[in-house]
């Protein structure tokens, strides 16, 4: 059976003694320096999202269609990027793990963290609905925010061919706690012109497949943990 819901038919998800846990990659379409393509969040999560298919029994776990555009206004200064608010991305996730109530519960993938509030909330809501859902996110310590060593290295180790190392740019290299008041009242272009917070430059597609490894491992844990 494909890991992928949208490859399946109906009958293939009918047998309710085995029901399929639901992976939804959560990215975005948003600016991601002047290297990186804008889909960056919504192919690392999917990467993320087919990789815990792998570490679980076949038919275990199926991957949705994912999310490619989110609440990115931060990034409304660049061209290229495309944003809903955090209030219609809410009731996207609410709506669409509602629709999934056939399944044995929904994972969301996040790519992005600029999705965090519209998550966290509908979570909040549909856990007082009884419903089955976890939101993971990936968690590097130490890497930078955006666009840097850590998001350049994953990309080269899933799509390399979309990296334009010729253009890569240092960009602001403050921690990010440092940037974040002055990033919600004027954006990530009045912070960075470049859109890069951190640096890319040494980053290497043997780094980013560690990255994936210990984020998989991560995630398979949370899951595992959850299903119980």
């Amino acid at each position: 059976m494909s890991v992928r819901l949208g490859e399946l038919g109906w009958p293939d998800l009918c047998d309710r003694a085995h029901r399929p846990i639901v992976a939804v990659p959560v990215g975005s379409c948003e600016q991601h320096g002047p290297h990186l393509p804008l889909d960056t969040d919504t192919r690392v999560a999917v990467a993320l999202a087919e990789a815990l298919v792998q570490s679980f029994e076949p038919g275990d776990v199926v991957v949705a269609p994912p999310i490619t555009v989110s609440a990115s206004g931060e990034h409304s200064g660049f061209p290229g990027t495309l944003s809903f608010g955090n209030a219609v991305v809410e009731s996207m996730i609410v709506e669409l793990v509602r629709s999934a109530d056939w399944s044995a519960g929904v994972v969301l993938v996040n790519g992005h963290g600029g999705n965090a509030t519209a998550v966290r909330r509908a979570v909040s809501t549909l856990e007082s609905e009884q419903r089955r859902v976890l939101a993971w996110w990936p968690h590097v310590s130490g890497s930078d925010a955006h666009a840097g060593h850590t998001e350049t290295s994953l990309m080269l180790a899933i799509a390399p061919e979309l990296v334009r190392l010729d253009r890569a740019e240092r960009g602001r290299t403050e921690h990010f706690t440092d940037l974040i008041d002055e990033l919600r009242a004027n954006g990530v272009k009045a912070v960075s012109p470049n859109g890069v917070l951190g640096d890319p430059h040494g980053a290497s597609a043997s780094h980013g497949r560690s990255l994936l490894t210990r984020l998989t491992i991560d995630l398979v844990a949370a899951v595992d943990d959850w299903r119980v």
